[in-house]
């Protein structure tokens, strides 16, 4: 009777001790989707030109408060934030007879802003440069009628600014805020739409959204 009750207590302890089943392997997380830098499709509201050199579209950044008036610039659909880079670049007026009467120099300071649609301000950039002669310009701007057919107009200095963008903003406008220039004509600053700046080679960096399967029918 003992040797029986033993045997049924240690067969009890067995059971009990049963390894627990594995548990199944961890699911891997999908891998990232990788960083894209595009091309921006800007709704340039009044364009300075195509450079010489370069080949790059210019557009004037003009003074103003309302987005609508602004440089407009789509984001596309992304997750998490995107980068927004542009060049920043003063706007001159080249002379040479301005030059040739010893009165060229000028200095320039402009500041710009970037809102999205609603009027929040997103960031700022800004750009700093002097003039002393043409070789201080960025470059030329072809279509117009000085010698060579370039414009009088032309980029001068280039600063990279970048600014981020949040997930839910799918377009921002840039404006112009601050202009302090002294020049041969005199002291200039921002008024409503006056031209501010020039931006160039403008573009967004972002993570696409994954593309939503169609409803089923």
């Amino acid at each position: 009777m003992i040797v029986s009750m033993t045997t049924s207590i240690d067969a009890s302890q067995q059971q009990r001790r049963r390894p627990a089943p594995a548990a199944a392997p961890a699911r891997k997380p999908a891998p990232a989707v990788p960083l894209k830098v595009a091309p921006a499709d800007v709704k340039c509201p009044e364009v300075l030109g195509t450079g010489v050199r370069t080949g790059a579209s210019y557009c004037f950044v003009l003074a103003g408060r309302e987005p609508a008036d602004g440089v407009r610039i789509p984001i596309p659909a992304h997750t998490g934030t995107a980068s927004l880079i542009f060049d920043l670049h003063n706007r001159h007026t080249y002379s040479d007879e301005d030059i040739r009467a010893g009165r060229g120099f000028a200095k320039y300071t402009a500041v710009v802003a970037v809102l999205d649609m609603k009027g929040e301000l997103l960031g700022r950039g800004a750009v700093q440069t002097e003039f002393r002669s043409a070789k201080d310009l960025f470059e030329r701007i072809s279509g117009g009628a000085g010698p060579g057919g370039v414009k009088a107009v032309a980029p001068l200095g280039r600063e990279e600014i970048t600014i981020t963008i949040p997930a839910v903003v799918n377009e921002v406008s840039v404006l112009g805020e601050v202009l302090d220039a002294t020049t041969a004509a005199g002291h200039e600053t921002a008024t409503q739409g006056r031209t501010v700046a020039v931006i160039s080679n403008v573009r967004v960096e972002y993570r696409p959204a994954p593309v939503k399967p169609p409803a089923k029918r």
